[in-house]
């Protein structure tokens, strides 16, 4: 066997998937689906076919043309980070058809209950399957480097709407004859063509890595913000569609800026939807289709920074892939780049440089974090026996953007940028390696690895000494706040007058990790950081505040871990009680994580559980 990726059992020597059409039908009393994944390979094939999946029963595979069953079995031990592989026994076929049903532990799906939603009445069901969590919906090739084109037939209660990162096609009445393999399964007939059903179709023409397939199912509502663009919410959250549609009132200047800037949208809508609290990231960049945490909306606009990114990911991740997770930086450090000239453009300079520097920041501290495992501060790094959500971090996207900012600055602007619309438009729907990027650069900047260590930068570890931290004004002035905090000086009410949450995420995270509780209790009295509507502020204040053994403020941490699942916030809150906490702290982190668990996504519920388990 040659592996094509550290995280799939796919094979390098066997034909791709091409194509996956699926019929699906939710069960939210349950938390299941029972489905049917009809794949298309590249080619005909003779041999045993390798398919990931994780806590999926598998009714029956058959030969779609025949419809007789095709040998296959599933390996009883499960692998720790790969989950369970799938053998099928082919014969000259060049597409199977597998009926399954999902597991209500399924990785990269949260079932929400009525009572966690804004409405109180109906429920939610939402999908986040990147980096290797599509194999917990549907058996497939799980691994960017097999691109698939996609066709769904989604079977849910006529009360809920659904939407995908795929082009809406119909909605329409349940046909009892497309159940029929799904009702030889685990699918009790009749239920498919139940009077409280209706059918939602969707088609993705564009072929994506596994990972961008996406949906939600909900009471939605929407607002239209452009003319490629709707914001999608609960209905109920009346208030949050409003905010939201403010907050991304500028989206379609930035999707303009993105095409001079990396050549034509190709995904022809760009529409964003605001998930419940409990969604694990920022953002998620589904083409078509954005998934958005609802702490992005902060009312200042400031929230349209992470649109940014998830947009400049349609040209750098959507359009070019990392093939495995090893090149991750592929996709984020070229997008962290792409965002930050868009905010340059639609903000101004001195925003994004202020981006830059919360970036050189978080990259910093990632390093501090990553002392006692080197490999994890390399933007090639080696995964082998790693699960991608153990370490994740800010490296691929901050000393990614570094190294691209080091080449931009080698050969100017104006040359980069023809350079980066080459680059797209020569890899536009295809997976990619460090080499290939590598090659391709040194092919059309002739002498460039003269001038850059390219294998510093890409296979080193540590940040490299031509690295960028970034000079301006508004930069300057704040680092020097926060050094004058140290000596027990803090900011007065006119130095902070223009402040929004960016320059104060930065101001915070320059402080020193832990203070006398005296001035951190001061600097709140002045400020109210603590109740800040920014959890970026909020979360950066209640860190200082667990490290200086301030424990009034616990009951505001526990109210924060209990109020969103953001990994971005959950994972310093619990690592700062768990690590640099005393018994108390401890005690406050298992029985918070006890008390919320279930309302966070299971990716999250790993992470948390990884971060106990190391320090409790």
């Amino acid at each position: 066997m040659a592996p094509i990726d550290p995280h799939s059992f796919t094979d390098s020597s066997h034909p791709l998937t091409t194509h996956v059409a699926l019929s699906l039908y939710l069960d939210f009393n349950s938390s299941i689906i029972h489905g049917s994944a009809l794949l298309t390979l590249s080619s005909a094939f003779n041999g045993e076919l390798s398919l990931d999946t994780r806590s999926i029963s598998i009714d029956m595979v058959l030969d779609p043309l025949t419809l007789d069953p095709l040998p296959y079995r599933v390996s009883t031990t499960p692998d720790r980070i790969r989950g369970t592989e799938v053998v099928v026994v082919l014969s000259g076929q060049s597409s199977l058809l597998i009926v399954y049903s999902t597991s209500p532990s399924a990785s990269a799906l949260q079932w929400l209950s009525p009572l966690q939603t804004f409405s109180k009445s109906h429920p939610y069901v939402y999908t986040q399957c990147q980096a290797i969590h599509a194999r917990s919906i549907f058996p497939c090739q799980d691994t960017p480097a097999a691109r698939i084109r996609y066709d769904v037939v989604m079977n849910i209660p006529n009360s809920l709407s659904a939407v995908m990162s795929a082009r809406h096609v119909r909605r329409r009445l349940p046909v009892p004859e497309e159940a029929k393999h799904l009702e030889a399964g685990s699918l009790g007939s009749s239920l498919w063509s139940g009077e409280d059903r209706v059918v939602e179709e969707f088609a993705m023409e564009q072929p994506i890595p596994p990972y961008l397939f996406a949906f939600a199912v909900g009471e939605l509502g929407f607002r239209e913000v452009g003319p490629r663009t709707r914001v999608y919410a609960e209905s109920a959250a009346v208030e949050v569609l409003d905010a939201a549609a403010l907050e991304f009132a500028g989206t379609e200047d930035m999707i303009k800026q993105g095409e001079m800037l990396f050549g034509d949208y190709e995904w022809e809508r760009f529409d964003l939807l605001v998930l419940p609290p409990s969604f694990p990231y920022g953002g998620m960049e589904n083409p078509r289709m954005v998934f958005l945490t609802p702490t992005v909306i902060k009312g200042d606009a400031s929230g349209a920074q992470v649109v940014a990114h998830e947009l400049a990911h349609s040209w750098t991740g959507n359009l070019i892939t990392n093939i495995n997770n090893e090149h991750f930086w592929l996709n984020e450090g070229f997008t962290t780049y792409a965002e930050r000239r868009i905010v340059e453009v639609v903000q101004g300079a001195d925003r994004a440089t202020l981006n830059i520097g919360i970036g050189w920041r978080g990259l910093t501290d990632e390093m501090e974090r990553f002392k006692d495992n080197l490999e994890c501060t390399k933007l090639w790094n080696k995964q082998e026996g790693v699960d991608p959500d153990d370490v994740y971090s800010q490296v691929p996207y901050e000393k990614g953007f570094q190294f691209v900012l080091r080449i931009e600055r080698q050969i100017g602007r104006t040359a980069f940028d023809e350079f980066l619309k080459k680059y797209i438009a020569t890899f536009k729907f295809k997976s990619i390696d460090t080499n290939t990027f590598l090659e391709f650069l040194k092919a059309n900047i002739p002498g460039i690895e003269k001038e850059i260590n390219l294998q510093l930068w890409t296979e080193g570890v540590g940040i490299p000494e031509d690295a960028y931290e970034p000079v301006s004004t508004i930069y300057t002035k704040i680092i020097s706040l926060a050094k004058e905090f140290k000596e027990g000086r803090m900011p007065n009410e006119d130095e902070v007058a223009e402040w929004n949450g960016q320059e104060w995420e930065l101001y915070l995270e320059n402080l020193p990790k832990s203070c006398e509780p005296s001035q951190v209790m001061a600097l709140d009295k002045r400020y109210r950081l603590a109740e800040s509507k920014d959890y970026e502020v909020k979360v950066s204040f209640l860190q200082l505040a667990i490290a200086s053994k301030c424990r009034e403020y616990h009951g505001e941490v526990e109210k924060s871990l209990k109020a969103v699942g953001r990994m971005k916030y959950l994972r310093p809150l619990f690592t700062a009680l768990a690590q640099t906490g005393g018994t108390e702290e401890k005690q406050l982190a298992k029985q918070v994580f006890a008390e919320a668990r279930e309302t966070y996504h299971p990716i999250a519920q790993g992470v948390v559980e990884s971060i106990l388990s190391k320090y409790i």
